[in-house]
């Protein structure tokens, strides 16, 4: 696959994942493997019918046979693999520590944290033999994992399962001198996920809009080089005052 840059999108049914599927698409010379629990969703359909360089491909995050699965239909049908953005996640809790359930904790763990660490066990060896040679995996987080500019919205559950994956991102940078490994805050997007939570702060819908999201998330992947490797992105400055902006390039750990 000589010229082309192949990418791995997990969550790509739908929100930003799809979003980001359908924008790398669209450029020349990409092949992109648009990840889901179900690739048989009528989104990935539409999306590979428009786009015959789209390859929807199962993957549950954190299944170790799944996502081995997936690495091996990327290894067949492209034979390399350049650019990883896990996006998959869940935030479907809103709610107090206090009485927070803790199957709510181990659910999000599992597919935000442990999900991130299946991923890369995964993909490693073929990513690592990029042709590139500096092969990229970005993370796509929250703000809410930030315990510096920590904002009380009751997100415990999302927001610590988010603090610990970020962690995981320092580490492969540290670990592996060849590879980009980012963190990226997408912005409170009005996606589903991101309206629910809007929904639970009193806000008719989420501030960010997806297209404006994927614009700055693609801007920090397609840059970046080992000096941006290990550290906490925004998807863009904000600046507009709320409570929920973050007006820096980078977010405090």
């Amino acid at each position: 696959m000589s010229g082309k840059t192949v990418y791995l999108v997990t969550g790509s049914n739908r929100g930003i994942g799809y979003s980001l599927a359908a924008a790398i698409a669209a450029r020349p010379n990409t092949i992109v493997f648009a990840a889901a629990r179900n690739p048989a969703a009528q989104s990935l359909k539409d999306l590979a019918a428009k786009h015959p360089n789209v390859h929807p491909i199962k993957l549950n995050s954190g299944d170790e046979a799944d996502n081995a699965a997936a690495v091996a239909e990327i290894q067949r049908t492209a034979g390399q693999l350049d650019v990883v953005i896990a996006n998959a996640g869940i935030a479907k809790y809103h709610g107090s520590l206090t009485t927070a359930p803790l199957s709510e904790f181990r659910d999000h763990w599992e597919v935000n944290t442990l999900g991130l660490i299946v991923l890369f066990q995964a993909v490693q060896k073929l990513l690592f033999a990029s042709p590139t040679g500096a092969p990229k995996f970005a993370y796509i987080t929250s703000g809410a994992g930030s315990i510096s500019s920590y904002v009380n919205m009751s997100l415990a559950v999302y927001g610590s399962s988010k603090a610990a994956a970020n962690y995981l991102v320092k580490a492969l940078d540290v670990e592996n001198p060849s590879l980009i490994a980012l963190a990226i805050h997408p912005g409170w997007v009005a996606t589903e996920m991101g309206n629910a939570g809007a929904a639970a702060a009193g806000l008719p819908q989420a501030p960010v809009k997806v297209e404006d999201s994927v614009t700055g998330i693609l801007s920090r992947i397609d840059v970046a080089t080992k000096k941006e490797s290990g550290r906490f992105w925004n998807y863009k400055i904000e600046t507009g005052g709320q409570f929920w902006d973050i007006p820096s390039d980078e977010i405090p750990w």
